[in-house]
């Protein structure tokens, strides 16, 4: 279930706070730790060090990024291929036939 409408969207007031001390379009990280934050428009443009748990990953928002979670932008499990022994092998076997 969502956020009510007659609240409007959670943006964490700290993230504006941030914004303000820089000019606009810098390209100066601002790191956060609020993965639940929405974008709003007055984000576009500004660079976002969102935590993942382990580190910050970058995000820099555009326009179609409004109105989703900074989390969605900022994976917290590292993904590992799929199949084991046979997938390296055709991987490798792809790498081979790149080179020639």
């Amino acid at each position: 279930m969502g956020r009510s409408s007659k609240k409007g969207p959670y943006v964490d007031p700290k993230l504006f706070e941030k914004m303000k001390r820089l000019p606009s379009g810098s390209k100066e990280v601002i790191k956060m730790w609020s993965r639940a934050s929405s974008i709003a428009p007055e984000m576009v443009g500004y660079v976002f060090g969102v935590h993942n748990g382990r580190d910050f990953v970058e995000v820099t928002v555009t326009e179609d990024m409004v109105g989703h979670k900074f989390g969605e932008f900022s994976l917290t499990r590292k993904f590992t291929r799929h199949g084991g022994k046979i997938q390296k092998e055709l991987e490798q076997k792809a790498v081979e036939t790149e080179k020639k």
